[in-house]
């Protein structure tokens, strides 16, 4: 069985969002990933979780270094009390261009500068929870003044849950150390991958802080090809030829490529982008390749296809909603299916 979440379009702004919050719980989703792209995801997640009652609200994923570890801690703490315990906090690094260029902030090591954050985060709950003095020092960030004056003070809920977003080996076995769960990129879900791959990774973090990892919360976000009938599926199959193009194009993303042996297939992508050849991207993407990355079927297909891939490997899976509202009762059958034991 999986815990199931909404995934949000990126584009989603604060005005519709609570809507479509209030949408995924009456479906029986589980949770909802908001993600902190073209609006801000902390916004989106207090109008969500302010629209909802049992959702639980992640954000996935916030970029962390364009905030200060104590901004990031102190709307979280809000959003957690607000919601009464059901925020969690999804970070990620970006990319450093962005971070230095888009958000004029400061890209160091990012491997350790997110450990850090994610150490610094923990520290400023346990001041916030307990009235301890705050004292964290490190080599990217120190924080060391709380007066009392700032302190939010204790909550009902103050284990807040911090997953991060991961993909290279060094990242990957760095969060199994030290964070409570990790988000997947969508062309690392592979169920290959995470059997070879990801999950050696994370164990190596696991043992390397004693912890036995029953607890993590390894969250799936594939790229799912799903609808009402054959035809929705057929065009939602095209749009993931045409991101899964794009995706590829970045070479951060090509671990997955190799290990199928397409490599060529990402120089390629890469190479075309460079010559302003977008329109063509999608053409390298074979069925074959979509296959392995792409779950496929109709709502009365999907969940056993999900079960098939990912039982075993996760406990929670993102998974579309529809876009018309007129499919969210047939949807919602889904979300229960995905929900329930593969023997039910």
């Amino acid at each position: 069985m999986f815990e199931v979440f909404a995934s949000t379009p990126e584009g989603m702004g604060p005005g519709d969002i609570g809507a479509y919050a209030a949408r995924a719980e009456a479906m029986g989703f589980n949770g909802l990933q908001v993600p902190d792209a073209v609006h801000d995801g902390l916004l989106l997640s207090a109008m969500a979780l302010n629209a909802t009652e049992k959702l639980t609200v992640t954000t996935a994923v916030l970029v962390a270094f364009a905030r200060s570890p104590m901004v990031t801690a102190i709307a979280a703490w809000d959003l957690q009390e607000m919601s009464k315990g059901r925020f969690e906090v999804g970070l990620g690094t970006q990319v450093q261009a962005n971070i230095e260029k888009r958000y004029s902030a400061r890209w160091d090591s990012p491997v350790p500068q997110l450990r850090e954050y994610v150490q610094a985060m923990k520290a400023i709950f346990h001041s916030f929870q307990t009235g301890e003095r705050l004292s964290f020092e490190g080599k990217h960030y120190t924080l060391t003044k709380l007066q009392p004056f700032f302190n939010p003070g204790p909550i009902e809920h103050p284990d807040i849950p911090i997953l991060c977003g991961a993909v290279g080996p060094a990242m990957t076995t760095m969060v199994g150390r030290i964070a409570d769960g990790m988000i997947t990129h969508p062309t690392n879900t592979p169920p290959e991958y995470i059997r070879e791959v990801c999950l050696p990774r994370l164990q190596g973090g696991f043992e390397r802080a004693d912890r036995s990892g029953d607890d993590f919360k390894l969250v799936l976000g594939p790229l799912t090809a799903t609808g009402k009938d054959k035809q929705q599926v057929a065009v939602e199959w095209e749009k993931m030829r045409n991101l899964l193009g794009f995706l590829y194009s970045t070479p951060a993303y090509w671990p997955s490529l190799e290990l199928f042996g397409w490599q060529e297939k990402g120089q390629q992508l890469l190479d075309m982008t460079r010559q302003g050849n977008w329109q063509k991207m999608p053409s390298i993407i074979t069925d074959e390749m979509l296959s392995k990355f792409v779950p496929c079927g109709t709502y009365g297909e999907i969940a056993q296809i999900f079960h098939s891939r990912f039982g075993g490997l996760a406990h929670r899976i993102t998974f579309p909603m529809p876009e018309n509202p007129i499919d969210d009762e047939v949807c919602g059958v889904a979300v229960r299916q995905l929900q329930e034991s593969i023997t039910a």
